[in-house]
Formats: C-alpha cells, sequence, structure tokens
C-alpha cells in the first residue's frame, strides 16, 4: 500500500464519492448485493481532489506506459479525468461512447486518432471492466493500438481480473477496495465486524449477503 493509494482513498470517502453500508447493502442494477457504492462523478467537483488524481494518473501511466501517443476517455465518467491528463501529458485526448452516435456521421470516438496511435483509456472506476473493455475494443476496430487501461479505483472483483486476462488488457489504479476499507477502519467509520463483512463481499459479490 503506497501512499498515493492512501491519500486517494481517504478523498473518496472524505467527499462521499464512496458510501460504505455493510449492514443494510446497496442492490445494484444486475441485482448484486453490496456494501459500497461508488460515484466517482463527484471528484471534479474538488479541486484538490481532481488535481490529486489527474496528477497520479499521469505519473502512473508514463511510468507504466512510456511510449502512450493518445490519452482517450470512456464517456462519461471518464472524460474530465481524460482531459486533464492529456493536459498534464502534453498529448492528444479522444473519448469513447459506449455506442456510436445514432445521427450525423455516426462517430463513436471522438478527437483525433490515426491507425497505430498507442492509446490508454481512462475510466473512473473498475467494477467487472466491461465498459472499458468495450472501450478498447472499439479504438482497436478504429485502428488504435492500446496499451491499457487506467482508472481511478477498482473493487478488485474476480470478474474483472478475469475479463482483462481474456481480453489480455493490463490495468493500473490509484487505489483499490482492500486499500479504502483499511482506510475507513482507520478513521473509525466501519468496526472490525464490518470490516469482516466488506472483506467476504470482495471474495465472492455473487453469494454475498
Amino acid at each position: 500500500m503506497t501512499s498515493l493509494e492512501q491519500q486517494i482513498a481517504a478523498d473518496l470517502l472524505n467527499i462521499g464519492a464512496v458510501s460504505l453500508q455493510p449492514d443494510t447493502p446497496f442492490t445494484w442494477a444486475s441485482g448484486i448485493k453490496s456494501p459500497i457504492y461508488t460515484d466517482n462523478r463527484v471528484t471534479i467537483g474538488y479541486p484538490a481532489v481532481r488535481s490529486r488524481i489527474a496528477a497520479g494518473l499521469a505519473s502512473r501511466i508514463i511510468t507504466t506506459y512510456p511510449d502512450v501517443e493518445v490519452i482517450g476517455g470512456v464517456a462519461t465518467a471518464g472524460i474530465p479525468h481524460a482531459a486533464l491528463v492529456a493536459s498534464l501529458l502534453n498529448l492528444p485526448m479522444i473519448y469513447v461512447r459506449s455506442k456510436p452516435k445514432d445521427h450525423g456521421q455516426g462517430n463513436q470516438i471522438e478527437g483525433p486518432l490515426q491507425p497505430g496511435q498507442k492509446v490508454v483509456l481512462i475510466d473512473d472506476l473498475l467494477s467487472t471492466g466491461g465498459s472499458v473493455l468495450e472501450a478498447a475494443k472499439a479504438a482497436s476496430k478504429e485502428g488504435a493500438d492500446v496499451l491499457g487501461v487506467a482508472a481511478i479505483f477498482t473493487y478488485e472483483l474476480p470478474d474483472n481480473v478475469a475479463n482483462f486476462e481474456a481480453a489480455k488488457l493490463p490495468f493500473l489504479t490509484l487505489t483499490n477496495y482492500r486499500t479504502l476499507i483499511q482506510v475507513a477502519r482507520e478513521q473509525g467509520t466501519i468496526n472490525d465486524a464490518q470490516l469482516d463483512l466488506l472483506a467476504s463481499w470482495r471474495e465472492d459479490p455473487h453469494h454475498w449477503g
């Protein structure tokens, strides 16, 4: 666990981007019962937090993917962070829609993208990885060489790991579920019994609760 992982986890908790309710779980659209709900769109409203996220992503991307030529944002939550990172790295930016437009030129990708350019995609959150992996497929279809994915936070779910492995695509995140619940315990917002509940959810979310 690095200090950046801890700082970003604390930021997400402090601004309410992440809510933990192990005793009264949320229900996701998929029907999964979850002790955590994340809305990282909240981060763009806090200048210090969004700046730390952008700087962290820029540093991790240039270290992990040094050949990157284009930064891509996954619509919609990844777009503002991609814009900030692209500015810090002085790189072109594109963004990828969830599906092609149904009017005009029918674009799914907006912004300058040349065949063969090396792209890193940014999203705000990784749960199963489905949306960002679909974005990667769309970018590849347009000729991009997708190097990998960067995100603010991951639930560290087994499905996410399996899906990225199947796609043969690497990913990195600034912080993760285990770091976040440890920080929450240190803050006193959860107790040891709730910590156990939270830990068991990550291991088997489909049968938890």
